[in-house]
């Protein structure tokens, strides 16, 4: 009947038998009236139209009082545990790196959204141009909740904004990613190793990643490289150890959290042990 698809698409996942016990009185009357079920299609056009408006009217108010509760089912298959969230990131890194990404149809998940977000992973990336996230992990809106600063650094508010990711939205993973050729990284390697100075507040960007340049100063290999690797796991670290609430979450096993790098020039994402 078209009374389940719109409750449906009103209430974003909501199960189909709460829309049949709301109609469940209106038919009930609506066959006192009228005689048996069998005579509901004479209605006239007129009391039929008005009959829909109700039954429109009643669901959107319905749906509205329970915004709250589909709040974290506004997208079901971001329900994810923490290992399966970790994969279908990987999985959309491999179609974007093969070219064969999904078609994402912004349009119909509209309504599902405005009720609602419910991300199944957490990215705390680079402001760097190159690096959007959701082309680089093929995902959609409501799907990730990113933090984005130079450097890719946890800092307070980053913490509290992640805070709020896993235990008011319930997302289960959290990855940390650099990215090749960081501007951010390669001016702090500038101004710790060799004291170049920068203006206005790029030094504060210069503070939080020093701990990382000096970390990496005496591994081999290319100092640029090291640097952003060790940036990411000192703030994978960070983040893991955030109390109260996501070092609880770790320890719960609710809540991952990973490094990873992204290859300017391939696209491909590569975890951090």
């Amino acid at each position: 009947m078209f009374y389940d698809s719109s409750w449906l698409a009103i209430c974003a996942g909501k199960p189909h038998h709460r829309a049949r016990r709301s109609f469940a009185p209106l038919l009930m009357r609506t066959q006192c009236d009228h005689g048996s079920e069998s005579d509901l299609p004479h209605l006239a056009r007129r009391d039929f139209f008005k009959l829909a408006g109700a039954m429109a009217l009643g669901l959107g108010v319905s749906a509205r009082s329970e915004a709250a509760e589909v709040n974290t089912s506004s997208k079901l298959d971001n329900v994810l545990t923490p290992e399966a969230a970790l994969e279908r990131l990987l999985r959309g890194n491999d179609r974007y790196v093969s070219g064969k990404m999904k078609r994402h149809d912004f349009i119909s998940e509209r309504p599902a959204l405005a009720l609602g977000q419910n991300p199944f992973a957490g990215i705390l990336g680079c402001a760097d141009s190159r690096v959007g996230p959701e082309y680089a992990f093929d995902a959609g809106r409501g799907d990730l909740f990113v933090c984005r600063v130079a450097g890719n650094f946890a800092d307070d508010e980053t913490i509290a904004s992640f805070e709020y990711a896993v235990s008011v939205l319930g997302t289960p993973l959290i990855l940390v990613l650099g990215h090749s050729g960081c501007g951010a990284v390669k001016a702090a390697i500038n101004a710790v190793r060799h004291g170049e100075e920068f203006p206005g507040h790029i030094p504060s960007l210069i503070k939080a990643l020093r701990p990382a340049v000096k970390a990496a100063q005496d591994q081999p290999g290319d100092p640029l490289d090291n640097t952003i690797k060790q940036n990411v796991v000192i703030n994978v670290e960070k983040l893991k150890t955030a109390r109260p609430i996501l070092s609880k979450a770790v320890e719960q096993r609710k809540l991952k959290i990973v490094g990873g790098t992204y290859s300017l020039e391939t696209g491909r994402v590569a975890l951090l042990a």
